[in-house]
């Protein structure tokens, strides 16, 4: 279950080993996304163009895996007492953004910093920031946590503010995957049942009233709920994802063969990249991907475990949150591309195209990796 990386000078007799199973779930799900990814862009960019979306793709994952590298040698002590600078800094990006003329336009939703031929995309990087920051707040305040005001009031204060921050984009889906994760989080630290009902009733409430109150999120709703009405308006997206899943059957029409993709598909090598490889990997390939995100997310919770185990809750929540997050974000663009709930644009951690998707998911890792060593750390001194 483990790889020997070096020896831990606090104990000699004991080793600092780094997880296998993350680092092959890892591996397994970024050599996949280059190849889908590949596929997914082939004969979508015109003649002899087809090879740059590729590119661009393993620089992201190369980048990526060097950040995740560089995070995982950093102390969790220096990520913990850099928790509320780093969230502050991700509010001031978040607010830069809406400054005109700094931030990119892109199908109504002004979300990106154009980076000469690149982009960034803040949320991405404030999904983790948050996660640090709500990990702190629940370590130093553990004692606290019965109370209202430091179970519910200050969090709700820092993401209040994040929430209408991201949805002046818009940004709903980021705006939703944050809320849920900062919930589980609370939940998970060991709040107050009463107290975490009422927080979700009350977050329940607040996105029904901003689906209601909005044209086009109402609309997409009413399209989820039956998009063969309007196959070629707001329900062509998901009509031509089933249509790829259907095609796809149990073991694919070949790989690069989709057709699905050739146009008709809109996002596929993002948003909809599971329907591609669907269609052309079939059942056996989306059982494969959901096997690797079930391994990586299971270390994800057995890491914090492990960390709380040996009373380092700052990690434990950390490693809880960071889970939390990549599970919620599997299951939901799993959902969008087989029907289950409303089309939202949001990426597949580490496969979908995006590079500002690619190098938060790769922090993440890093932070993982960096709380797996920490831990190891703790238990060869108990020793």
């Amino acid at each position: 279950m483990s790889i020997t990386l070096a020896v831990d000078q606090k104990s000699p007799r004991s080793q600092i080993v780094m997880d296998r199973t993350l680092v092959l779930s890892v591996l397994g799900l970024l050599g996949f996304s280059a190849v889908m990814v590949f596929s997914a862009t082939l004969g979508t960019h015109g003649s002899g163009s087809s090879v740059m979306p590729l590119l661009k793709h393993v620089f992201s994952i190369t980048l990526g895996i060097v950040i995740a590298y560089l995070a995982s040698q950093i102390d969790m002590h220096i990520w913990q007492r850099s928790s509320r600078l780093l969230m502050v800094v991700g509010v001031v990006m978040l607010v830069l953004l809406l400054v005109p003329g700094l931030g990119r336009e892109v199908n109504g939703s002004t979300r990106w910093f154009p980076i000469g031929p690149l982009q960034f995309q803040p949320s991405e990087i404030v999904k983790v920031l948050v996660v640090l920051y709500l990990a702190d707040h629940c370590a130093r305040r553990s004692s606290q946590l019965s109370t209202f005001t430091v179970n519910m009031i200050e969090p709700a204060l820092v993401f209040s503010g994040i929430a209408v921050l991201l949805l002046l984009e818009p940004d709903y889906g980021c705006t939703v995957v944050i809320l849920v994760t900062v919930l589980g989080m609370l939940f998970l630290s060991g709040i107050r049942l009463i107290y975490f009902c009422g927080a979700f009733f009350a977050g329940f409430v607040a996105m029904g009233v901003l689906i209601f109150f909005n044209p086009n999120r109402l609309q997409r709703v009413l399209c989820f709920l039956d998009p063969f009405a309007e196959p070629y308006g707001c329900g062509y997206q998901l009509v031509q994802a089933l249509i790829a899943l259907g095609s796809g059957e149990w073991f694919g029409v070949g790989l690069g063969a989709s057709v699905q993709k050739l146009f008709y598909l809109p996002e596929a090598s993002n948003d909809f990249l599971v329907a591609v490889i669907g269609e052309e990997l079939g059942f056996i390939g989306i059982a494969v991907l959901i096997v690797l995100y079930i391994s990586l997310c299971w270390r994800a919770f057995r890491i914090a475990d492990q960390a709380g185990r040996v009373g380092q809750m700052f990690q434990a929540r950390v490693a809880q949150g960071i889970g939390l997050l990549l599970t919620l974000q599997v299951l939901v663009n799993l959902a969008v591309n087989l029907g289950v709930i409303p089309t939202k644009g949001l990426t597949l951690p580490l496969m979908s195209y995006g590079g500002s998707s690619m190098i938060s998911c790769c922090f993440a890792i890093g932070l993982l990796l960096s709380i797996d060593r920490s831990s190891q750390r703790a238990l060869g001194t108990k020793r």
